[in-house]
């Protein structure tokens, strides 16, 4: 470029990149056709004259966030760096809470009704909550131990409730009941049904998930011996909302859900937003299970388990489809049905 062209250029970089102004505001200003403003702006790129530089917050991966959203076909992915001292005994980094409470401040809008399920992953979230829009919140699961719920999901509940000051709906039940009968005459207290009557409206969900093992699945951990082996045997990879998927995303062990205070899997599938919150190497095989269920539609996760997602191969539909496998299943006639 010559020196005219140059004092040109920068001039045209300055309008259009620093003072906001338009290409047609441009072109008025220097007697040029808007044509010509962009070939000056593209070869003011081209010749480095202007340096284009995405910056993101150190602590959130930019790169892997895109890949995992196309590579399973999410709306919204924030990909946080996992800490230095991350190991395989400590799935869900603390901090994961705290990007998604950032996340979902962006995502709520007045009026919206918010879904909290339980886990550790949700209670952190709900906890580095410090603005939402006026909204409703409504327990989606009961609790994983009512002696504690100051420190669960009530709470959770009733913190996003006073961030936004909007109304709480908590659940005040266990998760899991002994028999479906007892879980049957739960869900009916005038209660618990009231929340169980506002599934229908949440327009945003906030999920954690479990892989399939101690420590890291609140319903493992609350069943006996004889029960985990029922489980294991139908093959098992993960758990969400006390639902349960093989690697494939199709949901087996569908019985267990008569026992449990929880959003039933066709509400939580019609909800516009589910925002699942996990990460960490022993929760990557469960996430991937997880988005293949078509249940979810955004994820906040860490480095760690992105690129073992990323190894993964695709999901065969896109999440944001939003379809289940089961239903997608051709069934030989004289099959068996699958076990439950």
């Amino acid at each position: 470029m010559g020196p005219a062209e140059l004092m040109q250029a920068a001039a045209m970089a300055r309008r259009f990149y620093l003072e906001g102004k338009s290409k047609i505001q441009i072109a008025d200003e220097f007697g040029v056709s808007r044509f010509k403003v962009a070939r000056v702006l593209e070869s003011a790129v081209e010749h480095e004259l202007v340096r284009i530089e995405i910056r993101v917050p150190a602590e959130l991966d930019a790169d892997r966030s895109d890949a995992l959203r196309a590579r399973y076909g999410l709306r919204h992915v924030v990909v946080a760096q996992s800490p230095s001292e991350a190991s395989d005994d400590n799935p869900d980094p603390e901090h994961l809470g705290e990007v998604a409470a950032e996340l979902l401040g962006e995502l709520v809008s007045e009026g919206d009704v918010l879904g909290l399920a339980w886990g550790r992953s949700t209670i952190h979230m709900a906890a580095a909550l410090r603005e939402l829009p006026p909204c409703t919140v409504v327990q989606l699961t009961g609790v994983y131990d009512a002696g504690t719920t100051e420190r669960g999901s009530v709470e959770a509940v009733r913190r996003a409730a006073a961030v936004s000051g909007g109304q709480a709906h908590p659940i005040y039940a266990p998760m899991l009941l002994p028999d479906p009968g007892t879980a049957a005459a739960l869900r009916a207290q005038p209660g618990i049904a009231a929340a169980f009557e506002l599934f229908d409206r949440v327009t945003i969900a906030a999920v954690s998930i479990g892989s399939w093992e101690a420590g890291v699945s609140t319903v493992y951990d609350m069943l006996g011996q004889q029960e985990r082996e029922h489980y294991d045997s139908l093959g098992v990879a993960a758990e969400m909302s006390a639902h349960l998927f093989a690697a494939d995303g199709r949901r087996v062990g569908r019985d267990l859900g008569e026992r449990c205070i929880t959003v039933e899997a066709d509400r939580l599938r019609r909800v516009p937003e589910v925002v699942a919150i996990a990460g960490g190497r022993r929760k990557a095989d469960a996430i991937g299970a997880v988005l293949r269920s078509g249940l979810v539609t955004s994820l906040v996760t860490d480095t760690v388990a992105a690129d073992l997602l990323l190894a993964q191969p695709p999901a065969d539909r896109p999440a944001l489809e939003r379809v289940d496998p089961d239903r997608e299943r051709v069934t030989p006639p004289g099959t068996p049905p699958a076990p439950v």
